[in-house]
């Protein structure tokens, strides 16, 4: 965010924890502040690298929130606990949102994430994410660390209790306000 790197050691903490989960040993980050273009110091940037046993590309580009008016239900049970530079099986997924702008994944009843962001619900004054999501996304694991949301087991069957879905990723916080109403969200 004009031209800081926010979040960087949960960032960093997961390219260890995944590099970890597949017996390798993360590369070091080079100085991304220092990498970013001259023209993408101002606004929101998003940084996107890609690993294995080296750093094989680093990339930077003005990041533009999606509109979304609207969710598709859809059940599923795609791995995705790491994040992969391969998301063709979310892509596929993403086929299945019919008319709607964006899917919300659910797994045996519950609610998980959005191709692309994890979610909260509002019920309130109150934010929840869910316990089963499919990433535990860094901007997720920042809200829970600070309080500012609670993790609870939320099913579809359900999301009639809350007022408001919120997206968030690296990129999304609550305030940025992409939310949608309950009655957003098709089966």
């Amino acid at each position: 965010m004009n031209g800081k790197v926010q979040n960087e050691q949960a960032h960093t903490a997961r390219m260890q924890q995944t590099a970890a989960a597949h017996r390798f040993t993360a590369p070091p980050l080079p100085d991304l502040e220092k990498m970013l273009p001259a023209a993408l110091t101002a606004g929101r940037v998003k940084c996107r690298i890609i690993y294995h046993h080296t750093l094989a590309e680093v990339t930077f580009a003005p990041y533009l929130p999606k509109r979304i008016a609207s969710l598709r239900l859809v059940e599923a049970s795609p791995d995705y606990a790491f994040k992969y530079a391969d998301r063709t099986t979310l892509l596929d997924l993403l086929r299945l949102k019919g008319d709607c702008d964006e899917i919300l994944i659910t797994r045996d009843g519950l609610i998980t994430d959005t191709s692309y962001s994890n979610v909260v619900l509002s019920k309130g004054d109150r934010f929840y994410t869910p316990h089963s999501f499919l990433l535990n996304g860094t901007k997720r694991q920042q809200l829970l660390r600070s309080g500012s949301i609670s993790e609870r087991d939320i099913r579809a069957a359900s999301l009639g209790e809350y007022d408001r879905i919120y997206l968030i990723n690296a990129m999304l916080d609550i305030e940025d306000e992409v939310s949608l109403p309950l009655s957003s969200i098709y089966p």
